[in-house]
């Protein structure tokens, strides 16, 4: 069995408004055993490491037509189809080659392989084709990032580069153009065996990826690409405070943690949001008419971990009628990030004020909440290790007044970097 990892290998294939084009993916799919033409397989995933897409797919056909249930091979040649899909001209034609790599990635995920990637193609791709998306409203631009595409899925890196600058010259608010700019020097960078040229060709794909962030600061794609540059360069702290960005531009991305996972496993660390464990609820509610009465169980251990998180309870019990309507006056009730903070911090705050007064508080989770209301973070590891719908909606308003806490969040817990 082989197992194909790509780590540093991003697949171009245009097929949603947002353009799916170049997320980082790692691959490491369950395939049968293959028992004939090993060279031939070899060399079709040395193709496909090299970006020669187009060159690759009928290689793939060959050896899905000699292995029709190895689902390496049916997962990667539904890609390629995707892939030439840019690089056809008949519209007509365009939809059907969509359609082809469509049906393969579903046969992929019936042979057991599939993974977050694919499973975002699948969700892009209607099951007819769909229609061709547009990439920017200026003509030019558009027209261009097409046919920088097609350059790409022939592997003509150099030329799909120059199109990608030319339509950033056409549009010069459009992150994707800058983006993959970068993304073609990358991969120049990664085919090199010259150790300076290499280098090189990973910093000027930095230089793009700074032009994309400076359009967008909140999307993560480039500050992850530019992460993965890094890292082949050997820049380990730099890498990491870039893949830190893009986790702060988008923590409810999908693929956002690839990079600091990938940065973790190469230094050895191990990644981790503080363990805090909470019993179950321990307050009871009795209603009177239009009022609502809120108790703890008196029978409650004063020293115990129930009690301190009974005020949890209550905190998040009396918020819902009594704060949240006019913080949000606007809005129907939903779970928020002050709600949840609030309620966390008041457990925090009368712990650690019986433990200054000498109470002994055996619980490791309530020790760890102190640490994180001292340091001014509860907020960070709400938003990271606690969000729910309602409470991602207020991430963006905090992130813009609080880029730097969320960043210490990282640095300081989640990494342990002081």
């Amino acid at each position: 069995m082989r197992k194909q990892s790509l780590t540093a290998k991003r697949i171009f294939l245009n097929v949603c408004m947002t353009l799916i084009t170049g997320l980082m993916l790692s691959v490491q799919v369950v395939a049968a055993t293959p028992t004939q033409d090993p060279a031939e397989r070899k060399r079709a995933f040395d193709l496909i490491e090299e970006s020669k897409y187009i060159e690759a797919l009928p290689l793939f056909e060959k050896l899905a037509t000699k292995n029709p249930d190895d689902p390496q091979i049916i997962y990667w040649l539904g890609f390629l189809h995707l892939a030439k899909a840019r690089d056809v001209k008949d519209p007509i034609e365009r939809k059907a080659e969509r359609v082809r790599g469509r049906n393969l990635l579903l046969r992929a995920r019936q042979l057991g392989a599939s993974d977050e990637f694919s499973e975002s193609l699948l969700k892009s791709v209607p099951p007819d084709g769909g229609d061709e998306p547009t990439v920017s409203n200026n003509s030019e631009a558009d027209a261009a990032m097409k046919d920088a595409e097609a350059a790409f899925a022939r592997g003509e890196l150099d030329k799909a580069e120059g199109l990608y600058a030319r339509a950033f010259q056409f549009d010069p608010k459009l992150y994707e153009a800058p983006l993959f700019a970068g993304d073609m020097e990358y991969r120049k960078g990664l085919n090199s065996t010259d150790p300076q040229a290499r280098s090189d060709q990973f910093d000027k794909a930095g230089a793009w990826y700074a032009k994309a962030i400076a359009l967008n600061p909140d999307r993560e794609t480039a500050y992850r690409y530019w992460g993965d540059a890094l890292l082949k360069q050997g820049k380990a702290d730099e890498a990491c405070a870039k893949f830190i960005e893009a986790i702060i531009a988008e923590p409810y991305s999908s693929f956002v943690y690839n990079g600091i996972q990938q940065w973790a496993d190469q230094k050895n660390v191990a990644l981790g949001h503080p363990k805090i464990e909470q019993p179950a609820p321990s307050i009871k509610s009795e209603k009177s008419g239009d009022k609502t009465t809120v108790l703890i169980d008196p029978k409650l251990d004063t020293h115990s971990p129930a009690y301190y998180w009974s005020f949890y309870d209550l905190t998040r019990a009396t918020y819902k009628t009594a704060s949240f309507s006019k913080e949000h006056p606007d809005e129907e009730y939903r779970h928020s990030l002050k709600e949840e903070a609030t309620a966390l911090r008041t457990v925090a705050e009368i712990a650690s004020r019986d433990l200054k007064d000498g109470t002994k508080l055996l619980d490791a989770s309530l020790h760890n909440l102190i640490k994180l209301n001292d340091a001014g973070l509860v907020e960070a590891y709400v938003l990271y290790a606690r969000p729910d719908k309602g409470i991602a909606r207020d991430y963006g308003a905090y992130r813009s007044a609080n880029r730097d806490r969320l960043r210490r969040y990282w640095l300081e817990v989640v990494i342990g970097v002081k």
